[in-house]
């Protein structure tokens, strides 16, 4: 667990602009600064050695000038240079001013009766707006101003350039109603963690233009926001200036982006920052990546039967194999439990208790295979469906993230290769009741690994996509290996037994897709760029089988 004060990073400098304007109902005078005297801003002082300010004629934001603040000072102290303006109780103001980033190692902080937000100092030759929705308390004076930061890399002085400091009367002066939206009306929510100031995101267009900016947020509070977008691929930036993401450590982050009730892109587990991209109409033909996202299955339209099925495989296939290497990266990225106890650690299947406290944990990263001697030692990558069962280390199955998931080396190793089912009497059982036994009552006598109810009608989505992904070639597998024979029976269309195939569509009815299933969906078709068509759409089971 980190201890966090307010100056909680590793940066050495703190230099704050401030202005005044006495008696003057949140107005801030000079916030375009372009009224100077004698090499200062009119209304704004500093009282710290450690920065200068100069008016400068490019680059602005608003009117002829800007001001050119140049970060000079190498230590940290008493830097608070605040002036007051006056605000009326139980009036609402956005704040907001422009930053111009020239190097990219220093940054600037908000200060709005408190100190707010930060630049992403990573976005240099540009502008960016920090923002902050403040309600006045009570009839008062605050401070309002900047704070500049140095961070790793400083050299001992940069130039950061400001414009355009405003605000605005939410209550006398209130924005008009939303014109009906002619384009994509897509929603978009976050959940901030404890940290919020820390979390900035961005919004850019195919060219790479900002449409959509936010900012200055308050802690563990959901904002929810209806955006209207043309047809575009579209490029999500969120950035967190302490470095570890707005989910899980210090509280359950989120955010998400939906079209007509599919996802588009959703997250949280991150580092400093995360890019993840949706496309919306026609624009670069990939449809944009949500549970459904316009375009993915439009070919699939009105089919059913195994011609729907072929029409899936064309769909998914030929994805973008990332190797075998690179699933630890993906399960410390996307295999944490942030659904059951939601504390970040590795989500096991054999191991977790959806309803109860874990017994066992691992630590992502930290935990990996490994040799192990029992249940708890460490985790591994486990292929749900046997790599024996299609011929060994053979790519792009071997390495296909929608059948591999974080498993207990132990426990995995009790199942080997053998087929799921339901058991009647457990040879094992693992800490969570996975178990491992006789089969019985599904039609097959042989020896069988049953997961817990809760994670049944993964493993049959995750078998009707094998089925479907490799379409293909899968006739081809069924005498490669004993248990492989008893559970594919040689077809390219119905591809498994009668038995698996009963068992399977139970599992699928009985345990509905969830949401660890679609995060896990998203995820991968953001890692290898293919999706599970029946997490996005279960009723394609019914049609098929």
């Amino acid at each position: 667990m980190k201890h966090r004060k307010n100056h909680r990073f590793s940066i050495k400098t703190a230099v704050l602009i401030g202005l005044v304007c006495p008696t003057v109902s949140a107005e801030i005078s000079n916030g375009s600064f372009e009224n100077w005297q004698q090499s200062t801003p009119s209304n704004w002082s500093t009282i710290d050695t450690g920065i200068t300010l100069g008016q400068v004629s490019s680059p602005t934001k608003d009117g002829q000038s800007a001001a050119a603040v140049t970060v000079n000072t190498a230590t940290q102290g008493s830097t608070d240079l605040r002036q007051t303006i006056s605000v009326t109780g139980g009036q609402s103001y956005t704040f907001s001013t422009w930053v111009y980033h020239t190097e990219g190692n220093v940054k600037a902080r908000l200060y709005v009766d408190g100190y707010r937000g930060y630049s992403n100092e990573n976005q240099t030759g540009q502008w960016q707006q920090l923002t902050y929705q403040y309600t006045a308390s009570s009839s008062k004076n605050i401070e309002v101003g900047l704070r500049f930061y140095d961070t790793s890399g400083f050299d001992g002085s940069e130039v950061v350039y400001v414009d355009h400091f405003t605000p605005s009367d939410a209550t006398t002066t209130p924005p008009p109603p939303p014109a009906q939206c002619q384009l994509n009306s897509v929603q978009f929510k976050l959940v901030t963690d404890n940290y919020a100031s820390e979390t900035s995101w961005e919004l850019k267009n195919k060219q790479g233009q900002v449409v959509k900016s936010g900012n200055g947020y308050a802690n563990t509070t959901t904002y929810t926001e209806s955006l209207c977008l043309a047809d575009d691929t579209y490029t999500f930036i969120i950035s967190d200036s302490y470095g570890d993401g707005i989910c899980c450590s210090q509280g359950n982050g989120s955010y998400e982006f939906t079209y007509n009730n599919q996802v588009l892109v959703s997250g949280g587990q991150f580092s400093n920052q995360e890019q993840k991209q949706f496309t919306l109409g026609n624009d670069g033909g990939d449809g944009g990546g949500g549970q459904d996202p316009t375009g993915y299955y439009a070919s699939a339209a009105g089919l059913s039967g195994f011609t729907l099925k072929s029409q899936l495989h064309t769909i998914i296939k030929d994805h973008n194999n990332r190797g075998y290497s690179a699933l630890w990266s993906f399960i410390d990225q996307y295999e944490r439990d942030s659904f059951f106890e939601k504390d970040n650690t590795v989500l096991d299947r054999y191991s977790e208790k959806p309803t109860a406290a874990d017994t066992v944990n691992f630590t992502a990263v930290g935990d990996q295979c490994g040799s192990y001697r029992g249940e708890g030692d460490c985790y591994n990558r486990e292929h749900s469906f046997p790599k024996s069962w299609f011929g060994g280390k053979v790519e792009p199955m071997n390495s296909d993230v929608h059948h591999i998931f974080a498993s207990d080396g132990f426990v995995n190793a009790k199942r080997n290769s053998y087929p799921f089912g339901e058991v009647g009497s457990a040879s094992y059982t693992s800490s969570n009741g996975s178990k491992l036994g006789s089969a019985t009552g599904i039609n097959y006598s042989g020896t069988v690994f049953e997961p817990i109810d809760q994670f049944k009608g993964d493993i049959a989505r995750i078998y009707f996509y094998m089925a479907t992904r490799y379409e293909n070639v899968i006739a081809g597998w069924q005498n490669k290996s004993s248990y492989g024979n008893d559970v594919l029976n040689g077809t390219t269309n119905v591809v498994f037994e009668p038995w698996v195939i009963a068992l399977l569509k139970r599992w699928h009815q009985q345990d509905p897709v969830d949401d660890v299933e679609r995060a896990r969906n998203q995820a991968a078709y953001e890692y290898q760029g293919n999706r599970n068509p029946y997490i996005d759409h279960p009723e394609f089971v019914e049609k098929i089988w």
